[in-house]
């Protein structure tokens, strides 16, 4: 039979694993009595030990941070991890930084290696949609941020850094319909469980159906850029009325851009063209190019100061684990 881990006494309890952490370490001041005792029962009759080394990881203090990024050759990645390192270093944390590329198993390796290497805490772009992938780092109380992605069933006092996903795209639906668009082609390159494309997405997609516009979603899924111009060049031969290409991650303009200059087509005369950039560098290719920007370094910068925060707390640090949600600034160009 195998070992009951943590997350079998959440699921079992009805109850969330930080929740099953905070009774393991003992800290029971904000559990209703009958919370404590559901979970108590729980822990018998799955016969759960937590293990000792994990007890230890909270007792000793190595002032090391481990930080696993989606996509180091992303120069988002480059920018988040900078905005984390330029917290964390003046107050005396080394860094370990480990890529993941987008894959689950090598993220939970790279947990796992984390883990064994006792850092003080953890701030992950994860990979995983279930949040029980994280729960051994929960289960050693090991201070945690989410940032950029979060897991369906990320708990709401684990703490998370994102940007308005949803929102942004779907106030940009109604900023298209006002230019009159009636078309939309969402472009995305989604090469994750979750990614932060998916709420982009739907964003687009809902504000496209209050504003009665078509919304067609390609998904490049690691196609190269000869594929791309020949789904744009069947698209935009049937189309009728005037469409917009939103690229829903920086690098994907890249391929964007490729494609039209091979089809013929001029921005914002034939097409509009709207991207998420994490650089400001597409305002320097040619006017025309309305942008969404977020800011890498800002969340990076949010995500070890909340760190921190739980690091330096004297007991449970989950109790100082903050959400945040920064907004999507807009470059708009002169027209779209």
């Amino acid at each position: 039979m195998a070992k009951a881990t943590i997350a079998d006494i959440a699921r079992e309890a009805g109850v969330s694993v930080t929740t099953v952490s905070r009774f393991i370490n003992g800290n029971f001041s904000k559990m209703r009595p009958e919370t404590r005792q559901r979970i108590e029962q729980t822990v018998a009759r799955l016969d759960y030990r937590p293990s000792a080394s994990a007890r230890r990881m909270r007792q000793q203090r190595t002032h090391v941070v481990g930080v696993i990024v989606g996509d180091i050759s992303n120069v988002f990645s480059s920018l988040l991890f900078k905005g984390i390192y330029t917290q964390l270093q003046p107050a005396g944390y080394d860094v370990m930084l480990m890529n993941s590329n987008n894959s689950v198993d090598e993220e939970r390796d790279e947990i796992s290696r984390l883990l064994s290497q006792e850092v003080d805490g953890l701030i992950i772009q994860p990979n995983c949609k279930r949040f029980s992938a994280y729960s051994p780092i929960v289960s050693a109380s090991i201070p945690l941020v989410m940032v950029d992605r979060e897991p369906d069933d990320q708990p709401g006092d684990i703490a998370k850094v994102t940007v308005d996903n949803h929102g942004s795209c779907r106030t940009l639906a109604g900023l298209l319909a006002e230019r009159g668009y009636e078309n939309v082609v969402a472009l995305s390159n989604i090469r994750s469980e979750i990614s932060a494309q998916m709420p982009r997405l739907e964003g687009l997609r809902r504000g496209c159906d209050e504003h009665g516009m078509l919304m067609i979603p390609i998904e490049a899924n690691g196609h190269d850029v000869a594929w791309l111009t020949q789904e744009l060049r069947a698209l935009t031969g049937r189309l009728a009325g005037r469409t917009a290409l939103v690229s829903l991650m920086g690098p994907m303009l890249f391929d964007t851009l490729a494609a039209l200059r091979e089809l013929g087509l001029r921005f914002p005369e034939d097409v509009g063209v709207v991207s998420f950039d994490d650089w400001r560098w597409s305002q320097y290719v040619r006017q025309g190019i309305h942008l969404l920007e977020q800011d890498p370094q800002r969340m990076g910068q949010e995500a070890a100061a909340n760190l921190l925060e739980q690091m330096n707390a004297d007991a449970d640090p989950y109790a100082l684990a903050k959400q945040t949600t920064l907004s999507v600034a807009e470059i708009p160009a002169p027209s779209i």
